[in-house]
């Protein structure tokens, strides 16, 4: 058999230890007593499991974020340099580098929202896979996937930011010989 209780304190739990045993002991002596901890402590040890999962899932959640930023990136870099051609010649047209780095982020957009527009249908038939697998999990959370979308699209504009702006700083000459300094 076993039995349990609970004593409830305003001050420090760990200190009423002592007390709890010698009460317990001055009732029957015979009464062995094994576990002695704070609920808080207990909690936190119930939780670790869940704490675990979530890291793990940040984890993997942030390298995720960070490998489709480097392909982005390679993607990008890769647009840009076999555009640099035209760039080139538009800027011995009289674009501004302004414009031609507004140009490289804009087609990047478009390739992100694409992927918004594939990606977020797929999403939400995913969850709906998924929740007749999890009973009991809650239906689809919004705020975080609007925060995960401007996450994805701040990453995108990021990731694609240096190959514009070193689009832009490329002389219309050097881009004109096809020679990129």
């Amino acid at each position: 058999l076993e039995a349990r209780f609970e004593v409830r304190t305003n001050g420090n739990p760990a200190s009423l230890i002592a007390s709890v045993r010698h009460a317990v002991a001055s009732i029957d002596p015979m009464v062995p007593i094994n576990d002695i901890y704070p609920l808080p402590s207990r909690i936190r040890d119930s939780m670790a499991q869940q704490r675990l999962l979530a890291a793990l899932s940040t984890g993997f959640g942030t390298l995720a974020l960070l490998l489709a930023a480097i392909g982005l990136y390679g993607v990008m870099t890769h647009a840009v340099s076999r555009r640099t051609g035209e760039l080139g010649l538009r800027m011995a047209l009289g674009a501004e580098r302004g414009d031609i780095i507004a140009l490289v982020l804009r087609e990047a957009l478009h390739l992100v929202g694409a992927g918004l527009v594939v990606g977020v249908p797929g999403g939400f038939v995913a969850v709906r896979l998924l929740r007749a697998q999890l009973p009991g999990a809650s239906t689809v959370d919004v705020p975080s996937i609007a925060l995960a979308l401007g996450v994805l699209v701040a990453t995108a504009v990021v990731a694609t930011l240096v190959p514009a702006i070193r689009a832009g700083r490329v002389a219309p000459i050097v881009a004109l010989s096809g020679s990129e300094s």
